[in-house]
């Protein structure tokens, strides 16, 4: 639809021109519609640019080019982009932060106040600018020289109740002017209350050790502690790096609303995207600034961009990071590349979070010996408290998995006992220990029982569903098995194995019509040995060597 509508512009823009030179525009036109559909914000950007050179007048291209630009990380065509809408009068946000950005990277802080000035118009651009404004005019200040650039954020605390964050803004302004008594005598003050202020206190905590001020450091330390527990927050994994520069205020800040915008249920991709390219083109070298632009990729579809992103040709990579680049490898079809750097990532006294992230990419990996050793390793790190024996029971499961792949029942059937026994209630646990005894016929009615205390916790799971379904099929109540199945289908159509289950209990139930029906649907997503059990079925009919395990 985009398309067309371009081409009536193009008509437009350009009428005296010949029929031909509209054919190079529209080309270019079509090919960067395909290249932002296909994520490949380079590609658009530079069919974009050839648009604009070939119908310099086709309304909106400039702002499409200024978007992927942003996309693609490329400064320059950015700025140029920002330049010509902002002198057009179009006074877009994204524009407004482009030109903040290349101000501050000039040292301009004229320009970068007269950046700050030009009013947005673009939805939201108000709410935002409420959390941009006083920060970022407070570290232009610092820049310029100006007295007490801290005015703009204490105005704003003034005016309502402080937010501790601003708070903290505050006094690492004060220790870029050179104020560390001040700053030493504001932290002491500052009550954390959220995830935000927990974050920004490190890096003030940083900043004051730089500064000289250990003490007033380790007492904000201390309750940050008392506020996060554990650190067991990707963010708060990082390492702790002091800000005392301008650019560097900026973009943390910028970094940090980047991150909250990213935490919004169903929020805006590009937000995030926008904020966090913005910092990390002011600071580059702050890790938690690329931790966000990385999140920010990927969020958008750009997981090649936001794993080239990790390295960046450092060797430093903090642990956290290599382990999320770990996972996007992972994500990308390189198991067995993911496991190796995600046991690198976690090497040494790792913390737990970083012990259960690799516990998840080794089990995705399939490689037992290395699920395995990341089990061994994270059920080690487990103490005796509530949260730690739930976590456990989930990890005797895992292993118990392992172990039955393997086809050890024997050696699998203790572990799956025992995290019953952690968790009697949870109905994922006993739905597994009840379905892994009835595949392989082991203890059918205690395991019938199991799965239906799971189903009564989750009547609408349809794998649970399938579970119950098929375990009233082996202790022959058909019919009920039959009304379970149909529901387990329609539940969740394109898994086979419980199409495969519905299929079996048809033909017992003497459809049989119905059950070659229902077994070709099933053959259609069948991996290689159940397309082997399903061929016999719709040749022979359902027999004991054939029915479903």
């Amino acid at each position: 639809m985009r398309v067309f509508l371009a081409v009536g512009a193009l008509a437009a823009a350009a009428p005296a021109q010949a029929a031909d030179d509209g054919g190079p525009a529209l080309n270019a036109l079509v090919r960067a519609r395909l290249a932002e559909e296909g994520g490949e914000p380079a590609a658009a950007l530079a069919a974009l640019t050839d648009v604009s050179s070939l119908a310099p007048g086709l309304p909106g291209v400039r702002g499409r080019i200024l978007e992927q630009a942003i996309e693609a990380g490329d400064l320059a065509a950015a700025r140029t982009a920002a330049l010509q809408l902002w002198t057009a009068g179009d006074r877009r946000f994204d524009a407004q932060l482009v030109l903040l950005v290349d101000a501050m990277r000039r040292a301009d802080w004229k320009a970068a106040r007269d950046a700050m000035a030009g009013r947005s118009d673009k939805t939201g651009a108000d709410t935002i600018a409420r959390l941009i404004l006083p920060t970022v005019n407070a570290w232009i200040d610092v820049g310029a020289r100006e007295k007490q650039p801290e005015r703009h954020l204490l105005d704003v605390s003034g005016r309502s109740r402080p937010e501790p964050a601003l708070t903290l803004q505050v006094a690492l302004v004060q220790l870029a002017t050179r104020r560390a008594d001040e700053a030493a005598a504001l932290t002491d003050e500052i009550v954390l209350t959220d995830r935000t202020s927990q974050l920004v206190g490190l890096r003030l905590a940083a900043t004051l050790d730089k500064a000289g001020e250990g003490d007033a450091a380790q007492r904000l330390r201390g309750r940050i502690a008392l506020a996060a527990g554990q650190r067991e927050d990707p963010m708060l994994l990082l390492p702790d790096q002091a800000v005392t520069t301008p650019r560097a205020g900026v973009a943390q800040w910028l970094g940090l609303l980047a991150d909250g915008l990213a935490r919004v249920p169903n929020g805006n991709a590009k937000l995030p995207l926008l904020f966090s390219r913005a910092a990390f083109w002011l600071n580059d070298a702050d890790w938690a600034v690329r931790a966000t632009l990385v999140e920010a990729l990927d969020r958008n579809g750009q997981q090649a961009a936001a794993t080239a992103l990790i390295d960046g040709g450092r060797a430093d990579v903090p642990p956290v990071l290599a382990m999320r680049r770990a996972e996007l490898l992972a994500d990308g079809g390189d198991l067995a590349g993911a496991a190796k750097l995600a046991e690198t990532a976690a090497a040494g006294d790792a913390p737990r979070s970083l012990l259960v992230r690799l516990a998840d990419i080794a089990r995705r990996s399939e490689d037992p010996q290395a699920a395995a050793r990341a089990y061994e390793r994270l059920e080690a790190a487990l103490g005796e408290d509530e949260g730690d024996q739930i976590l456990r029971g989930s990890l005797l499961i895992a292993r118990a998995e392992l172990l039955l792949r393997a086809g050890q029942w024997d050696a699998a059937a203790p572990l799956m006992e025992r995290a019953v026994a952690l968790r009697p209630n949870d109905a994922a646990v006993l739905n597994f220990a009840g379905y892994s005894a009835l595949e392989r016929r082991k203890d059918v009615e205690k395991s019938l029982a199991r799965i239906e205390a799971a189903w009564r916790q989750e009547p609408q799971n349809a794998s649970i569903t399938d579970s119950l379904g098929w375990a009233y099929f082996l202790t022959g109540r058909t019919d009920d098995a039959v009304a379970l199945l149909e529901k387990a289908q329609a539940g969740e159509p394109a898994n086979a194995v419980i199409v495969e289950h519905l299929g079996d209990a048809y033909w017992q139930a003497g459809r049989k019509f119905q059950a070659r029906y229902t077994w070709r649907a099933a053959a259609l997503l069948a991996e290689a040995e159940m397309a082997t059990r399903l061929a016999a079925k719709l040749r022979d009919g359902l027999t004991p060597a054939t029915t479903a395990p």
